[in-house]
């Protein structure tokens, strides 16, 4: 079909604040494991109970993260909460020339480098219905304390304030509609980028 003449994959870069709850969202729309790479970020935050080294994130020092940025491998890193997060160049350039769309989950400033870098990505932002749900889904998984949750909000205040400059904002209040919304926003992402291509097509069978 002429939407599938681009081969190389394309790139989407999700945010929301802690507690959005993007997870679901992105696993039954971005399922198909021969088709998408979920972009594993760096960090030196501690792992949770949940966390898989290699899976969640690559867990490593505050040093050894330092050193990755002096050699220049990361595509875009920046400090939240007090800790690193970054992108390796490698797992994202290689599985987009592979032909596989690549996922990254990072947060805004790493969101905009990436942008500048790579004008093509997707930057698409899941957002809460309101920051006392926010507030209601932070408190019910019982990971942190109170001082904390008051920081992740304040944080995601912030954040939701660059939303606008995203190319697309998913309400994530009815999960099947979140996901609907997600699916549409990437189908039509997909459609815009091979325009050319379809229209060449189209064109050429006269």
């Amino acid at each position: 079909m002429p939407q599938e003449c681009n081969k190389k994959g394309m790139l989407f870069v999700v945010s929301a604040p802690s507690g959005g709850g993007k997870g679901t969202i992105l696993k039954r729309v971005f399922n198909d494991p021969e088709t998408v790479h979920y972009s594993v970020s760096a960090t030196t935050r501690a792992p949770r109970d949940e966390d898989k080294d290699g899976v969640t994130y690559h867990f490593m020092s505050r040093e050894d993260f330092e050193q990755l940025i002096d050699k220049g491998e990361f595509l875009e890193y920046a400090e939240y909460c007090g800790n690193y997060y970054g992108t390796l160049k490698s797992e994202v350039t290689e599985n987009i020339e592979s032909g596989k769309d690549v996922l990254l989950e990072i947060e805004t400033k790493g969101a905009f480098n990436i942008k500048k870098t790579m004008p093509e990505a997707v930057l698409i932002f899941i957002i809460p219905p309101s920051m006392k749900e926010l507030r209601r889904r932070l408190t019910r998984r019982g990971t942190e304390d109170e001082e904390t949750i008051n920081k992740r909000m304040e944080q995601a205040a912030n954040e939701i304030r660059l939303a606008e400059k995203y190319d697309y904002i998913i309400i994530n209040g009815d999960l099947d509609e979140a996901v609907a919304d997600l699916a549409a926003v990437c189908k039509a992402a997909r459609i815009k980028r091979n325009a050319k291509n379809i229209i060449d097509e189209v064109l050429k069978n006269a």
